[in-house]
Order: C-alpha cells, then sequence, then structure tokens
C-alpha cells in the first residue's frame, strides 16, 4: 500500500473512532441510546472509503451508498417523530441523522482532501455536539442587538468591501474606496473584539473597563471614567488610574493598526510607542497601588455598539477628507505641515490620520516624519484626554490623572522632536 494511502487510511480510522466516541459518550451520559457510536461510525466510513474507492471518478457506488443512508435516516426521523414527550413535544432532532451523514462522508474528504480539512470538520462537529448545553445557553444569553451587531460586521467585511473599486476615483487622493473601507475595517475589528471581550468575557471593575477600552477607544474611555468619578467620589481614585490605563493601551492598538498597512512604519514606532506604553502603565500602576480597595461595583454600563453604520460611513468620510487634507499640506507645506496637521486632529480621532499615513497619502514622506507626526497626534490626543478628565471630574480630583496624560504627551514630543532632528 503506498505511503500516502496508508497515512490517509489511518487518519480516516482515527478520526471516525474519535468522533464515534464523542457520540456515544454524548448520548451515554444523558441517559439516551441513539444509532451511531464508537463501532458504527467507523465501520459506516470505512464501508464509504471502499465505495469510493471502487469508482472515484464517476462516484456512483458514493452516491448509491448515500442514497440508501439517506432513505435509513428519512425512516428514522420519522419514527422519532411520533415519539412525543409526556408534554407533547417531539422526540425529533437532526443531530443524530447529521453526524451520520457526516461519519459517512469522512471516507472520501479523508481520502481525496487535505488532512486539515477531515481534521478540522472532524473537531468542529464534535465540540458543536458536545457543547450543547453551553451552546443553548449562550443563545439564549445572546440578545437580539448583539446579532444585529454581528450582521452589520459582516456587512462591513463579507458584502460592502469586495464590491469596492480600488482604483482612485479622485485626482484629490490617491485613496481608493476599497483601501478607505480596508482602513475602517482595521479599526472595526479590534473595537469589536475589544466589545465583545467586554460584553462577554470580562469581570466588572474601573480598570477592566479601561483596559478594554483603551482598545476600543481611550477617549470615550476617559470621558467615562471622569463621568463616574464625579458622580461617585468614592470611585475616583481606581478611575483616574483607568484613565492613565486606557491611554497606556492605546499605543498597541496604534502600532498593530499601523503594522496591518505598513510594516516598515510600524517597524520604525516599535521603540517609541512600546516605550509609552510602558511608561503609561508603570503610572497607571503606582495609581492603582495608591488607590487602595475597590469600592463597592455600579451597575456597568453596557458597551456602545462599535460597528453603527452611520458611525462607520461618517469614519470612512473623515478619513478620505484627511487623507485630502494630508496630500495637499505636503505638497503645500512639506513635512513640517504635516506634522502642524497631526496636532491638530489629535484633538479629535487619530485613527484617519495615522491610517492615512501607514498607507502613504502624504505622498513620499520619510519614515521619520511620518513616526514624528504618529507621535504628534498621539500627544496631542492626550491633552484632549487631559482636558476631558479635568472638565468631567474636575481639575483638582482629577490631577494624577491629567499629569499623566500631559506627562505621556511631552514624552511623545519629545521623542517625535528627536525623530524629526535625527532624520534631517
Amino acid at each position: 500500500m503506498p505511503v500516502p494511502l496508508l497515512t490517509n487510511f489511518a487518519l480516516l480510522l482515527g478520526l471516525s473512532f474519535f468522533f464515534g466516541l464523542a457520540f456515544e459518550d454524548f448520548y451515554a451520559r444523558s441517559g439516551e441510546s441513539r444509532p451511531g457510536g464508537i463501532r458504527t461510525f467507523p465501520l459506516l466510513a470505512l464501508t464509504v472509503a471502499a465505495l469510493y474507492r471502487l469508482d472515484s471518478e464517476r462516484l456512483l457506488p458514493l452516491v448509491a451508498g448515500l442514497a440508501i443512508l439517506g432513505a435509513w435516516l428519512v425512516v428514522y426521523y420519522r419514527d422519532r417523530l411520533r415519539a412525543v414527550d409526556a408534554d407533547g413535544t417531539p422526540h425529533g432532532e437532526l443531530m443524530v441523522p447529521v453526524c451520520n451523514l457526516l461519519a459517512y462522508l469522512l471516507g472520501p474528504i479523508s481520502l481525496s482532501g487535505p488532512a486539515w480539512l477531515a481534521v478540522g470538520i472532524t473537531v468542529a462537529a464534535v465540540l458543536l455536539l458536545t457543547g450543547r448545553e453551553r451552546l443553548h445557553d449562550f443563545a439564549r444569553r445572546m440578545e437580539l442587538r448583539e446579532i444585529v451587531i454581528a450582521g452589520e460586521f459582516l456587512i462591513l467585511t463579507g458584502l460592502v468591501l469586495p464590491l469596492l473599486p480600488d482604483q482612485p476615483v479622485t485626482t484629490l487622493t490617491q485613496i481608493t474606496p476599497y483601501k478607505a473601507w480596508l482602513a475602517l475595517l482595521a479599526v472595526c475589528t479590534i473595537s469589536y473584539g475589544s466589545y465583545l471581550l467586554r460584553r462577554y468575557v470580562a469581570p466588572e471593575g474601573d480598570l477592566w473597563i479601561a483596559a478594554l477600552g483603551g482598545l476600543y477607544s481611550s477617549t470615550a474611555t476617559t470621558v467615562v471614567l471622569a463621568r463616574r468619578a464625579e458622580a461617585d467620589r468614592a470611585a475616583l481614585p481606581r478611575a483616574r488610574a483607568g484613565i492613565v490605563l486606557a491611554t497606556a493601551l492605546m499605543y498597541p492598538r496604534v502600532l498593530a493598526v499601523i503594522a496591518f498597512f505598513n510594516l516598515p512604519l510600524a517597524a520604525r514606532l516599535v521603540p517609541s510607542l512600546l516605550s509609552l506604553a510602558a511608561l503609561g502603565l508603570a503610572l497607571a500602576f503606582l495609581q492603582y497601588r495608591r488607590a487602595g480597595a475597590a469600592p463597592a461595583e455600579a451597575p456597568r454600563e453596557a458597551p456602545r455598539n462599535p460597528l453603527e453604520l452611520s458611525a462607520a460611513a461618517l469614519f470612512a468620510l473623515l478619513f478620505v477628507v484627511i487623507s485630502i487634507a494630508s496630500s495637499w499640506v505636503k505638497s503645500r507645506f512639506g513635512e513640517t505641515g504635516v506634522e502642524m496637521l497631526a496636532a491638530i486632529v489629535g484633538f479629535t480621532d487619530i485613527d484617519p490620520f495615522v491610517l492615512s499615513l501607514a498607507q502613504g497619502v502624504a505622498g513620499p514622506l520619510p519614515e521619520s516624519g511620518a513616526a514624528a507626526a504618529v507621535l504628534i497626534a498621539a500627544a496631542s490626543n492626550n491633552l484632549l484626554k487631559a482636558g476631558y478628565a479635568a472638565a468631567f471630574a474636575g481639575l483638582r480630583a482629577s490631577l494624577p490623572a491629567t499629569a499623566a496624560l500631559i506627562a505621556l504627551a511631552a514624552v511623545g514630543l519629545a521623542v517625535a522632536a528627536w525623530m524629526v532632528i535625527a532624520g534631517a
């Protein structure tokens, strides 16, 4: 027997045995008896493998066997539908027919397809079978709002993106509609991931809100925590630490977004952005240590939908506008103009500007100049957050947090100035 065929045979036998073991153990634990299991599935898979080998071109024996199995499954399912519980609920469930059909198909999949496909299908089937209670519990906890958000994410990624042209539609910028939407998706994916973690995984607490909020929007997180500190002075010390923590995690988020589009620029920014993140984490840790015991938690505010289509459209529009502005400023005022623009846009949303730099919208800007512009935008955004913290929580109450944000801004500006001088 050739080695590849022997390997496929061993893979088929092992996967069908594993699938049958999981099937039999699952129904045995629930006190139920169903057709299929540790002997049936391997025998079924081996039979189908033999049928497949008899005619691997036209697959007539395989189709005939599938018809026989399908007829038997129809008879079984109709019989199960006639049986009802004490409350009149039918016993019919599709899991048993589907699992038997999958065991049947393991034969040709293992012999003709790549090994990862057969292993992936089997493992996914076992996880879906044995995770019944957890999955049903998750479905019961899932709100309609979450399904709508997931649908919006699929619309943004799977429907809108493939339909957009990848050629410039105006001479004002080289950004194409496809690249603009791809930039939007890069930010939305990180925001959606942090949203799901905060919604379903993270425990309650200001520090967890800050940690995941820094991946979503450090500016919005600053406002939320500052408002909470204003309403509950007992929460002020930890809110201050959370504000600094959110900003510290903004730096690796910006680095990840840049790396998706421009690895050389991201590599240039790695030392500075990670150093600023480490400094921010150290400042947050010091404030957390001084905060002492946590006060009683207030009810956690549900995270906002990070994929509202109106907000997505606004982001895409803002990205295009800033891209055009960056190109114009670069052509009119050179690198210094881009750095001045970075200081201005930092008081709004830095993501569109950072992404425009990562995609080279500002023309042949040196890496040192682009890296300096990113640091300047982040620094001015830190000053904006310091202003928000002082405005909502009070200057005196928020002083440790605002001082830390100003210090991070000052260090970022110093590093940016060094990059400009070194690159001159």
